[in-house]
């Protein structure tokens, strides 16, 4: 894996062995990346990266100068790979990685976030709880955007809030905003 643009740019983002997550691929993350680059402005951004697994999402954000992150995974080894990680890019200050489950992190946050970004295991079952409580819970500030990555067997366009979604091989992200007011 490597880190693909900004000022950590092609640095090499390692990976232990039996790491406990499935990491976005290079191509899906450039992909998602041209989009948000494209169509969203990242300035300025507080970032919340649920299931944050090897950290190479929130130091992707940190490595164009987004904003400020926090990465929740209920995994030690990965909240212990993201710290260390953000020590040897020297991006500590700006990520806060956190280590609980993210529903139970997600119903107690009082803070309000300008992107989530969600990426759990591709067996999860609770996609629709979890889009639900994040819009429940008003944790996407007005012009906020939820982008869940998930696979093929998984279709989220039934869920409100629903705006798109974009395919690189097998991963999918699925992107949902505020109904638009009219």
């Amino acid at each position: 894996m490597r880190i693909i643009r900004g000022k950590y740019k092609s640095r090499r983002y390692p990976v232990p062995k039996n790491f406990p997550s499935r990491p976005t691929t290079d191509f899906a993350k450039e992909g998602l990346f041209n989009i948000l680059e494209h169509q969203y402005t990242l300035e300025d951004l507080m970032i919340l990266d649920l299931c944050a697994g090897t950290g190479n999402i929130s130091i992707e954000f940190l490595s164009r100068d987004a904003g400020k992150v926090i990465a929740v995974d209920r995994h030690h080894n990965c909240v212990r790979h993201i710290k260390t990680m953000a020590v040897k890019l020297g991006c500590e200050e700006d990520l806060t990685v956190i280590n609980s489950d993210i529903i139970k992190f997600i119903k107690k946050t009082e803070q309000k976030f300008d992107l989530i970004f969600a990426d759990p295991p591709f067996a999860y079952t609770d996609y629709e709880a979890l889009i639900t409580t994040i819009f429940e819970r008003d944790l996407l500030s007005q012009n906020g955007l939820l982008i869940v990555e998930h696979g093929k067997e998984t279709s989220l366009e039934a869920i409100t809030h629903f705006k798109f979604m974009r395919i690189y091989g097998n991963v999918h992200f699925s992107f949902f905003e505020h109904a638009e007011e009219l």
